[in-house]
Order: C-alpha cells, then sequence, then structure tokens
C-alpha cells in the first residue's frame, strides 16, 4: 500500500511538471493589433507589384487601407500619423503562396497534426477553410520570408475539395482568411502512369489503362452537378453537388492538376463542355508546349516548383527556370508555387529571382509570378498583390532585393495596417544554440 501511495504521488508530480514544461516554453507570437492611427512610410525604394518602381518613395495607411502611394515629399500624411523612416529600404507587396498545405499539415510524423486528406474519391464539399490551423509553428517562418497570404488546398481523391486563402496572423480561421472557398481541386487521369520496382529500383512509364474509366466517373458528377445548380429549389441538400455551384457561375475556379500537354487540353475542353466559367491548369510540366492553347482559352497557370531537374530527359536542362518566364512572353497568366511542399514554401520568393535569372523577364515581372498574377487567379486582386490605393495595407520593409536570398532580410511587415512580429521559431533556436556554438 506505501509503495502504491509513493507511486500515485509520484506520478502526479511527474504529470504536473509535463503540464509546466509546454507554459515554460516560447509560443508563437500574438497576432498583430489593428491599426490605431495613419502610418506614413518614407524614403523607400516601392515596387508596386505591377512593374512600377517609385524611388524615394513613400506609401501612408490608415486602417489597414492604403491611402496614399507616391514620391516622398508629395505624401504628407493624415494629421497625427506615425512616421517611419525607410530610407534606403525597399517596400514590396506581400508574397501570395498557393496551392499549399501550410496550416492543414505541421509535423508529417504525427498523424494527429495532418488534416489535409479526406477519406473518399469525390470530396467537392470538403473545405479546407475550418481545418486551417493559425497556431502552425510553420506559418510565422513564413511571414519571415515575405509570405503574407496561403492557399490552403485541401489532397487526395480525384475531386479533393476546395481551398481558401488566408493572412498568415490571426487568433483564428475566421480572423485571418481572406477568401473563401475560392475553387474546387480536381485531379486530372495522366495519359501516361509511372510505377516503381522496388526490386531494380527502376522506375517504368506506361499508359494509363485506369484513364478512361476516371473521365467517365467525371462526366458522371459533373453532369449531376449541373443540373443540381440549375434546379432552384434541390430536396433533399445534396452537399456534394451544392459545393460545385460556384464552377458554373463563375464565382469560383475549377483548378485542375495536369502535367502532360495532351492532358491538358483535354482537361479545359471538358470543363468548357461541362458549363465551368473559370479553369486554371495546375502543375503545367509541358505547359510549354501548348501555350497558344492556353493563351486562346485564357486559362492562367500555377507551376510546379522550379527548382528541380526537367522532367524529361529530352528536355532542356535549365527548362523548370525558364518556365514561367516562356509562358509569361507568350501571354498566358502564371504564377509559381511550391506545391504541397509546405515546409520549403518560405522560400518561393527565391523561385521568382530564378525565374528572372534564367528567363527573358525582368525582377519586376518575375514579382507578379508571386504577387499581382496569384491575386489575380484567386479573385482577390481587388483587395491585395499591388501597392496602390485602396487596397490592404499588406506590404513588406526590406533591407535589400526580397527575391535574392543574400537582399532577403525582412525587417518589418505590415498585415491590413497592423504591424507584425517576426519572431518565430527558427530564429528563437538560432539565437539559443548561438550562444551555446558561438563560444569559444
Amino acid at each position: 500500500m506505501i509503495k502504491y501511495k509513493l507511486f500515485i504521488q509520484l506520478s502526479s508530480l511527474i504529470f504536473s511538471w509535463c503540464m509546466l514544461i509546454p507554459a515554460s516554453q516560447a509560443q508563437n507570437p500574438a497576432p498583430a493589433v489593428a491599426q490605431s492611427k495613419p502610418v506614413l512610410v518614407t524614403g523607400a525604394t516601392i515596387h508596386v507589384g505591377n512593374g512600377q518602381v517609385i524611388e524615394n518613395g513613400a506609401i501612408a495607411f490608415d486602417k489597414g487601407i492604403i491611402t496614399q502611394v507616391g514620391v516622398s515629399g508629395s505624401i504628407t500624411g493624415a494629421n497625427g500619423a506615425e512616421v517611419i523612416d525607410a530610407k534606403g529600404k525597399h517596400i514590396y507587396p506581400g508574397i501570395i503562396s498557393l496551392n499549399t498545405t501550410v496550416g492543414l499539415q505541421e509535423i508529417a510524423s504525427v498523424r494527429a497534426t495532418l488534416d489535409y486528406n479526406e477519406v473518399g474519391e469525390i470530396n467537392p464539399h470538403v473545405r479546407a477553410l475550418v481545418a486551417y490551423n493559425t497556431d502552425s509553428e510553420v506559418i510565422p517562418t513564413l511571414r519571415g520570408n515575405g509570405i503574407l497570404l496561403s492557399q490552403a488546398v485541401p489532397q487526395g481523391g480525384i475531386i479533393s475539395g476546395s481551398s481558401s486563402v488566408f493572412y498568415s496572423d490571426g487568433w483564428n480561421w475566421e480572423d485571418a482568411v481572406l477568401t473563401k472557398d475560392d475553387g474546387i481541386w480536381l485531379s486530372w487521369p495522366p495519359f501516361l502512369a509511372s510505377t516503381f520496382n522496388y526490386d531494380d529500383f527502376t522506375v517504368s512509364v506506361k499508359r494509363n489503362e485506369n484513364r478512361q474509366q476516371i473521365i467517365n466517373v467525371f462526366r458522371s458528377t459533373f453532369s449531376d452537378a449541373k443540373a443540381y445548380a440549375e434546379t432552384s429549389s434541390p430536396s433533399p441538400v445534396n452537399l456534394r453537388l451544392a459545393a460545385m455551384k460556384p464552377l458554373f457561375d463563375g464565382s469560383a475556379n475549377l483548378y485542375i492538376r495536369a502535367e502532360y500537354g495532351k492532358d491538358i487540353i483535354e482537361a479545359v475542353n471538358f470543363a468548357k463542355e461541362n458549363g465551368v466559367k473559370k479553369v486554371v491548369i495546375v502543375g503545367g510540366d509541358e505547359s510549354y508546349k501548348v501555350v497558344s492553347f492556353l493563351k486562346e482559352n485564357q486559362i492562367p497557370v500555377i507551376l510546379n516548383p522550379t527548382h528541380r531537374l526537367p522532367g524529361r530527359v529530352d528536355e532542356n536542362v535549365y527548362l523548370p527556370y525558364e518556365l514561367p518566364g516562356i509562358l509569361h512572353k507568350a501571354g498566358v497568366k502564371v504564377a509559381i508555387t511550391y506545391a504541397d511542399e509546405w515546409w520549403r514554401t518560405r522560400n518561393l520568393a527565391f523561385l521568382a529571382g530564378t525565374s528572372s535569372g534564367f528567363g527573358d523577364v525582368t525582377p519586376e515581372e518575375a514579382l507578379q509570378f508571386v504577387t499581382k498574377n496569384a491575386a489575380e487567379i484567386i479573385g482577390a486582386d481587388k483587395l491585395v498583390g499591388t501597392l496602390e490605393k485602396g487596397k490592404h495595407a499588406s506590404f513588406l520593409v526590406t533591407a535589400g532585393d526580397m527575391l535574392d536570398m543574400r537582399g532577403n532580410v525582412i525587417q518589418m511587415a505590415f498585415i491590413k495596417g497592423g504591424k507584425v512580429n517576426l519572431d518565430d521559431k527558427q530564429k528563437r533556436l538560432y539565437e539559443k544554440y548561438k550562444v551555446k556554438y558561438g563560444k569559444k
């Protein structure tokens, strides 16, 4: 009995210690406080995001909205405005990271932190909106590299669900959300399928035998969804079909994951035949082969990560770096993404920088791949994407070129006018171990 009592007391003590440990560790910083008075930032080089650069520029904002942008001296700011001297620094629109699982995925080896993949194949009613986790340790690391907006996208199945766009700041998803249910994600079956042989570690590519079967399922699903959308008061309510209604009135995008040129053409034609108003191709490894088709049909492309090897042995080794510029020069609206590599998406600015270094585009054009173009694709260009009067005061102040690793030193970030705390777990670990290993 005595041993039992000692065991209970010891267990209780250990439990108390365990409860205290998390409280003693540093947590994510609190979200920014709403802007309380007008602010004027002066003296910086302003990269508007539409190709315009303002030397010795100034930007004024109040109640989270940009009120003036121009040359310092021509903008005085409102009475009682806080003035921030940013001489020698650069101001950029916040980067927009599309097609990511940030906020839905935390630790790959811990199943309880993964909320991006639903059971089943046809899930248009699944919403990333309500699953987004603003307490993610990943989100603050994005802010520190310039990403102020992320499009959280569900994965899995052949129709994955609907995405939503969130600011990298907020107490909960209601605070953080910018655009709700901006589109539904569909995975087009590829013409060719690859299989991996675990016996000899080789990859074989052959024609996808299940392709037509999946397309038939799409035809049936979209036919039912269109008929449902045309019914004024459907009864009973079908959540799956109701979720697809915005595709037919143009209030949401249909994001189609497709890589091969043949698949891109077939997928776009399928969507148009079924009355889908707005289509976006995602992935697009062979989009350079069908640029005329994409331009003619005004189809935007969200590219896969470009810091990679080419997809096929007969392609130019620099093709991934050049691909954004090829599409842009051909008149196709293009954005760059890190796709589902949520742990690397903080480096998105450098993908844009590489496209400028290897493609026939200027740095200001490359900036649009992660700001203006991304905002237009998700339908949020009236609020974000460029630094213009009337838009959200969501921007970055950097020490140098944001698209270059050497200049991407984010010194200040504002989200809807609130100054964001740029602390994060990586910075805290750096400071901690700098003390340990910096000692001689």
